[in-house]
């Protein structure tokens, strides 16, 4: 995916910050009607998941509380390598977007850290304690305090906001702009089409 590549082709810190896009979502999740069919034309953002290869499902019926998930997230990040962490977060991205799984069951959470290869008895023991319940909703109040409003949001040097999933030649640019520098020493393109408001 196309953070994936910014990490590894730019000198940059990969960070993933815990964010609730319904925070009304209760513990237990929430059922709700499909919003559009198989007739519904494609939204510019399934448009834009294709040309990512990235599968927006449609036909969710269940949207749970992620509370977990982003605790679970939070593990990958204290105790994975940085391409393990990127792994978990994508098998996150896609058994919440693509095969509409419940992101609250814990089952669900260690099944996914499993398939990349973490310590999945580590994993269920952080979840069924709350070894990182605190820390995680300290960085959700955080992202609110920032102005984050949107997934994915992306915030470079806490000054800057790029909202949405985005092609990777914006994110390449918005590097060039803030005067980032590739890891193999080539400059980076032309920034002069990037301006910030």
């Amino acid at each position: 995916m196309e953070v994936e590549r910014l990490a590894r082709e730019w000198d940059v810190v990969l960070d993933w910050a815990p964010f609730f896009l319904d925070p009304s979502i209760p513990p237990e999740g929430r059922t709700r009607t499909p919003q559009t069919t198989a007739d519904t034309p494609k939204s510019a953002l399934e448009e834009r998941g294709e040309r990512l290869n990235i599968e927006f499902r449609r036909g969710r019926t269940f949207t749970p509380n992620t509370h977990l998930a982003l605790e679970a997230a939070y593990w990958s990040r204290e105790t994975s390598t940085s391409e393990q962490d990127v792994e978990f977060h994508y098998a996150l991205y896609r058994a919440f977007f693509t095969e509409h799984r419940d992101l609250s069951n814990i089952d669900v959470l260690v099944e996914l850290a499993t398939s990349v290869n973490l310590n999945a008895d580590d994993l269920r023991d952080a979840l069924t304690t709350g070894r990182y319940r605190a820390v995680v909703d300290q960085g959700i109040e955080h992202s609110y305090a920032i102005g984050v409003s949107a997934i994915p949001t992306f915030i470079i040097n806490d000054q800057y906001a790029i909202v949405g999933a985005q092609e990777y030649d914006v994110l390449e640019r918005v590097m060039a702009k803030l005067g980032g520098r590739k890891r193999d020493g080539s400059p980076g393109p032309s920034a002069d089409s990037i301006e910030f408001q």
